[in-house]
């Protein structure tokens, strides 16, 4: 069976949030004082993840993508990594961090079945991190950063949105520092997913600056074969380092994309910026329902979900809303 939609996009790739609970407070994210999190009660267990799971590998999910709020919070996610490698035809497993308790778990989860991380880092200025983050942890990330390096999580990918104003002027340093340290670097233009709801479109540094910014420093030769991938990757100089730059507003890959999302409280979204969700937990929790009946109707949730996918997200179209969620409580 595979998940595919009226627009002929084969969906291979599942985003699957186990907490929205994070760590830090980055700005562009939520408010330092936020709080408005997910009932614990809401929230799937490791049992029911993996009955979504099963049944979407079924489907034809390849790669799954660990993601929260922070999934390093979550005490069980050593054991959710190694339940997923353990599945009969075993996906992809990634995760998305802050890095923060990387540093302790990078080689258990290497040792779990974890193949790569997506490491969140903003700035290279400890000051300035702390603003960011209304956190004084910058070291914990490097930290964090060398462990999955040291435990073969390769290509270690660190994340960096740029703000205008803010940290706009470290996109040529964060560079010359990700080839020094041997970081795959990505620059992801800054989405309308804040708790607070203070995106403005005009105040997005846009991949097209930061191509412009870079490109004043270095050689930048676009690698062919993009495919599904969310970044365009360039060779620097000629490689072998590369670059990748995310153009999620200005240019987006809605047309090749690949992903559904399952949120942590067992909610389906089939895009990022979706505004309506496919209820997966209360089909989990029916107890009329047999063990066979409840994986049939799982799969039935996810084939619906992916039909009534659009064709993007229309963050540039004037009647575009930005979604109820907040990043943290979606998932990356």
């Amino acid at each position: 069976m595979t998940l595919i939609d009226t627009y002929g996009r084969v969906h291979r790739d599942l985003r699957v949030s186990v907490t929205d609970r994070c760590n830090l407070r980055c700005t562009y994210c939520m408010p330092p004082d936020f709080s408005d999190w997910m009932p614990g009660e809401h929230l799937l267990s490791i049992d029911e993840l993996m009955t979504v799971l099963e049944v979407a590998v079924e489907q034809g999910i390849g790669s799954v993508r660990l993601t929260g709020g922070e999934p390093l919070i979550r005490p069980d996610i050593v054991e959710i990594v190694r339940r997923i490698n353990a599945l009969p035809k075993p996906p992809r497993i990634t995760l998305t961090t802050n890095g923060l308790k990387l540093d302790a778990l990078a080689q258990p989860l290497a040792d779990a079945g974890l193949e790569r991380v997506n490491i969140s880092l903003d700035t290279l200025d400890p000051e300035r991190f702390a603003r960011l983050t209304y956190r004084d942890r910058h070291a914990e990330v490097l930290a964090g950063i060398e462990a999955a390096l040291a435990a073969g999580l390769h290509p270690v990918k660190v994340n960096t949105v740029l703000m205008r104003g803010i940290n706009d002027d470290e996109a040529v340093p964060m560079l010359r520092h990700a080839i020094e340290h041997g970081w795959h670097l990505r620059f992801i233009e800054q989405m309308p997913l804040d708790a607070q709801g203070a995106w403005e479109r005009g105040e997005m540094v846009t991949a097209a600056e930061i191509h412009r910014m870079l490109g004043e420093h270095f050689s930048l030769t676009a690698v062919p074969g993009r495919g599904s991938a969310p970044a365009e990757e360039f060779l620097i100089d000629g490689g072998p380092a590369t670059v990748g730059i995310i153009a999620s507003v200005s240019d987006p890959f809605c047309s090749a994309c690949d992903r559904l999302r399952l949120t942590a409280d067992g909610q389906i979204r089939n895009c990022l910026f979706a505004r309506e969700e496919t209820d997966v937990r209360a089909t989990l929790r029916d107890p009329a329902l047999s063990e066979a009946e409840r994986r049939a109707a799982i799969a039935g949730l996810f084939a619906a979900s992916t039909l009534a996918k659009l064709p993007g997200h229309g963050i540039d179209d004037p009647s575009f809303i930005q979604p109820d969620r907040p990043m943290s409580a979606i998932g990356g």
